[in-house]
């Protein structure tokens, strides 16, 4: 009996410690692990609402998250704004399954990259003056650069690069056109044999020969190009509905846009040849300038106008190297007299065009030509040159005879009973003994009572125009003084045929009355 109870203890002993080897073994094979009883050991986690897994170190939750986050942010170049809410449910257990540490780390970059709010992608921020575009990549940027170059006819001879600005506090790039033949990097021939030749000559006072180049010898095409403003590109996170497509950033930066500019009228100007110049339709600059009202209004020498120029944002300078064949025409001679007035001008030789073969450099800004420097010029045929004779002499001016007074009867035909026809002055009226000063600066010729007239002055002028002051009432000159511009030489009056008091006042120019109102200042 006592041996049959033992064999049982035995029994049970035996199968109690296998059923524990088998326990611990499940446990090690499933990440199961017991604990102390020291307070929370098992902790379940969530992150932005999703369960991620459970851990047994708190310490590891943080890091594993931190860790998630980078790889989220690494996988992408763009900068990426994500909502991090992790939730930590810590328990107190004697033993419990936990998860691989990697499981819970792709879980949780899982549950980052559900609630990312915002991605601001790596782009490029073109400047040019005012005008800001947004680009996705360098390569749009070095492509919308090429492309204004390539605009006049660049044939791959210059290409764009971007440099780092080493004096800038922050990574600015700048933008620069280089000539793609290093041939072309050095100075041409002709210019730098000339500077030697400068120089040599300078020190030993030797001239030195320089070869004489034929049409032939010349490079002709663009010599050299840069943009004619500053350019920055400046690397930015934008989200993408900042940025600008290649193809409408192109429209932006170069094609031409309407640009609001100012021309100043020079000695000579008409509306039509302004129009010409500038090559806007005539109609459309009388309409953006009110001081304009049609094609015959007068323009004054420096007077400003309105015009739009189309012009793009990226400007380019280039400096092309152009042979033509042309007709051309010889400086004017002048010979001046300074005996004669400034109104005087006679033409002693007609002039002739000749014609030429050039080579010359011709800079422009875009399409604009601002500058031609002739390399080399044979001439086929000499141009004559027109031959001028001109005065020097500033010619007198004349103004208006008495102060104030309202203008009583104009120049010309008229209808008053008993009075002339024609109207060989013109008429102010104004109080008798009002004072009548000359108009210009002369001689004398005449003083006194004449038919018609009443009392009268005839005043001649060096420039052989003749002024004519009638119905005086009072006369304070004589034949033969010399008066000054302005000078007082009689009141107004009533006298001759005269229906009020007033001024009569003539000019005469070859013994013939004109207009005054035509030639008063």
């Amino acid at each position: 009996m006592k041996k049959k109870n033992n064999y049982k203890k035995y029994k049970f002993t035996y199968i109690k410690a296998t059923v524990t080897t088998l326990f611990l073994g499940v446990m090690l094979a499933k990440g199961y692990t017991t604990f102390e009883e020291t307070g929370e050991n098992f902790f379940h986690i969530q992150v932005n609402g999703q369960d991620v897994g459970t851990l047994g170190e708190k310490e590891q939750i943080e890091e594993l998250l931190l860790q998630a986050r980078k790889n989220v942010a690494a996988s992408s170049d763009e900068l990426m704004f994500m909502e991090t809410d992790l939730v930590v449910l810590g328990e107190e257990v004697l033993w419990g399954e936990v998860d691989k540490e990697e499981d819970v780390l792709s879980r949780m970059e899982q549950a980052l990259k559900s609630r990312i709010r915002e991605t601001l992608h790596r782009s490029y921020t073109l400047k040019v003056n005012e005008c800001i575009i947004n680009l996705a990549s360098l390569e749009d940027v070095q492509a919308l650069l090429q492309a204004a170059i390539d605009k006049y006819g660049n044939d791959g001879k210059f290409n764009v690069e971007l440099r780092n600005g080493s004096d800038r506090e922050f990574s600015v790039l700048s933008a620069e056109v280089v000539d793609t033949d290093e041939e072309d990097d050095q100075v041409r021939p002709a210019y730098t044999e000339a500077g030697v030749q400068c120089v040599i000559s300078g020190i030993t006072g030797e001239p030195q020969t320089v070869e004489k180049k034929e049409f032939s010898d010349y490079e002709l095409g663009i010599q050299s190009m840069n943009f004619a403003e500053d350019v920055e590109v400046v690397e930015v996170y934008l989200p993408e509905s900042r940025l600008t497509s290649l193809e409408d950033a192109i429209n932006l930066v170069i094609m031409e846009q309407e640009t609001p500019s100012i021309y100043e009228v020079v000695p000579g100007d008409t509306l039509s040849e302004i129009a010409i110049k500038v090559n806007i339709p005539m109609e459309n600059i009388i309409e953006m300038n009110d001081s304009l009202e049609d094609e015959k209004s007068t323009l004054q020498i420096g007077q400003k106008l309105l015009i739009t120029v189309p012009e793009p944002e990226l400007s380019v300078n280039r400096v092309e190297e152009e042979y033509y064949e042309e007709s051309y025409d010889a400086d004017i001679v002048y010979i001046d007299n300074d005996n004669w007035y400034t109104t005087d001008m006679v033409v002693h030789q007609q002039p002739s065009a000749g014609f030429r073969k050039v080579v010359a450099d011709v800079s422009y800004v875009n399409d604009k030509e601002i500058g031609r420097e002739i390399l080399k010029e044979e001439i086929v045929m000499e141009a004559v040159a027109k031959v001028v004779e001109r005065g020097t002499r500033i010619p007198p001016t004349y103004i208006k005879p008495i102060s104030g007074g309202r203008l009583s009867s104009g120049f010309g035909r008229r209808n008053v009973p008993g009075i002339s026809s024609s109207h060989k002055g013109i008429d102010w009226a104004t109080p008798t003994g009002t004072p009548v000063y000359a108009s210009c600066g002369g001689t004398v010729a005449r003083a006194g009572w004449g038919s018609g007239y009443g009392y009268v002055i005839y005043i001649n002028h060096e420039d052989g125009r003749q002024t004519r002051y009638g119905h005086l009432s009072k006369i304070l000159v004589n034949v033969g003084q010399q008066v000054k511009q302005g000078e007082k030489i009689a009141l107004s009056g009533n006298t001759g045929n005269s229906t009020g008091p007033h001024i009569h006042f003539e000019i005469l120019i070859n013994g013939s009355q004109v207009n005054p109102l035509d030639y008063l200042d």
